[in-house]
């Protein structure tokens, strides 16, 4: 009985130490990507299979990025704030209100140009054909303005 009581408990051991071994190997990876500089673009570095130089590069570039893009964010957040501020006030579209309209307008255009020199300036940075799968895989998930406006519809 005794026997097999230690038995039992060294399997259960080595089961939990092989488990523990697998799971580490195989999180290794993702574990120092979320440890380093820039633990938001990890999955670049993976996805894309970037090299140290060229994540370090795309890192720089989205960090240049991200400073520019609070300042965007900031001014169109305060171009609605006043367009809500004017709509509060009346129950027509008064001239102010179509000039709020196509300020707000006009800083999220300029805010998408920014946006896609970005992700053109990140392919640049990537080989060749990962640069392309990148710029498809951006479009896809921010550019596609007719899909946009159509899911508005319906």
């Amino acid at each position: 009985m005794k026997r097999s009581i230690l038995i039992l408990i060294g399997g259960l051991v080595l089961g939990v130490l092989a488990y523990a071994g697998i799971y580490r190997a195989e999180t290794a990876d993702s574990c120092c990507l979320v440890e380093s500089k820039a633990p938001e673009l990890a999955w670049l570095k993976q996805e894309f299979r970037l090299s140290d130089a060229e994540f370090t590069r795309i890192s720089q570039l989205h960090e240049k990025y991200l400073a520019g893009c609070a300042e965007r964010c900031l001014r169109i957040d305060e171009k609605n704030a006043h367009l809500a501020q004017l709509l509060t006030a009346t129950n027509n579209v008064t001239p102010e209100i179509q000039t709020a309209i196509a300020e707000s307008a006009q800083l999220r255009a300029q805010c998408q140009g920014m946006m896609l020199q970005h992700f053109y300036e990140v392919s640049r940075t990537m080989p060749a054909d990962q640069g392309k799968r990148y710029l498809a895989w951006v479009q896809s998930k921010t550019l596609l303005l007719h899909d946009a406006h159509q899911s508005m519809h319906h």
